[in-house]
């Protein structure tokens, strides 16, 4: 009994790994391109060869054992060692090579990651990169994805790795057409008085909270659209449905164009930050390694560039293309 896996237990511990990792054997499946049937048959031949129990399977839950849960720990470890020894001896770890999953919130992605994506194809040819966008906190494990750009003011307790790479801000922005009709707040105590569009999703928080970088407040927004995703809720403001606050990305060439007006300039968002995550494993991969150096390299400086110039050039601008309004 116990050498019928003996040239398979690899293969047999990478998929009672997969499983406990992605939550069943369907998704533990297609990360390893089996059917599920064969995966629940290699989960079973593990624990006849253990002759213990590792998984409790009924129709709709599974759950881990006591000694389940410290095999699948010891696995991890073994199978970390087994992928750094075959990365040096095959030169995984020293060239890209293989398929990288990449995940990242959608208009940040579009403006920032997708750009790199195809300088990270063009360096490094040996790669195929998936690229998939989602607005809320990503499931690396269960989903297969070796990295992922995610915005958030704060990181949930989490088995991944995060490292930081840089902050946003929300700013306040109207179509100049709604101020026309509406008038312009004086105070952010004024915004509870407007239609306000709120951008709401696992990064941001219902309430609005704003600061001076002296003073901060919080309010409670009300108006007739709440969005997901910062195209959507842009789109409305530019139209003159009402004010929102979104993020300086997404606001920056509108602001450019004219089409928006930055409102109480003084007030934006508490800081946001731009993190990539990675599953919490030792060994990185050569694929990942670069994407996430590249990452590292580019985003900083460019993140940076924008903020610069939505604070720093269009602010003044404004200011005094008002006082001269005003004047007149």
């Amino acid at each position: 009994m116990r050498k019928n896996l003996d040239y398979g237990l690899l293969h047999a511990m990478t998929a009672f790994v997969r499983v406990v990792d992605a939550g069943s054997f369907t998704a533990a499946a297609s990360q390893m391109e089996l059917t599920t049937a064969q995966v629940s048959r290699l989960v079973s031949e593990l624990e006849n060869r253990l002759q213990t129990k590792l998984l409790q399977r009924t129709t709709r839950r599974m759950a881990l054992t006591s000694v389940g849960e410290r095999y699948a720990n010891q696995c991890r470890a073994i199978l970390e060692l087994v992928a750094e020894a075959e990365g040096e001896a095959s030169g995984a770890r020293i060239e890209p090579t293989g398929r990288l999953r990449v995940l990242c919130m959608a208009s940040f992605g579009d403006r920032y990651v997708v750009p790199l994506v195809a300088k990270y194809c063009a360096m490094y040819p040996t790669v195929t990169v998936e690229y998939s966008a989602s607005q809320y906190v990503p499931d690396l494990l269960a989903d297969g994805v070796d990295v992922s750009v995610y915005l958030t003011q704060g990181l949930p307790d989490s088995s991944v790795v995060a490292q930081r790479l840089g902050t946003i801000r929300a700013v306040l922005c109207a179509a100049p057409n709604y101020i026309e009709r509406r008038g312009s707040p004086k105070t952010v105590r004024d915004l509870v008085d407007h239609a306000c569009l709120r951008l709401v999703n696992s990064s941001t928080t219902p309430l609005w909270e704003l600061t001076d970088g002296k003073n901060t407040h919080s309010i409670q927004p009300a108006g007739p659209l709440v969005g997901d995703h910062s195209d959507a809720v842009l789109h409305a403001t530019t139209t003159g449905l009402g004010i929102a606050m979104l993020p300086e990305f997404a606001v920056l060439d509108s602001i450019r164009s004219g089409e928006l007006v930055h409102v109480l300039p003084q007030w934006h968002s508490t800081d946001v930050g731009v993190y990539v995550l990675m599953p919490s494993r030792k060994f990185l991969e050569a694929k990942t390694r670069a994407w996430i150096d590249l990452l590292k390299a580019e985003l900083p400086a460019a993140l940076e560039r924008d903020a610069s110039y939505c604070y720093q050039n269009e602010l003044p601008k404004r200011r005094r293309s008002r006082a001269a309004t005003s004047s007149r």
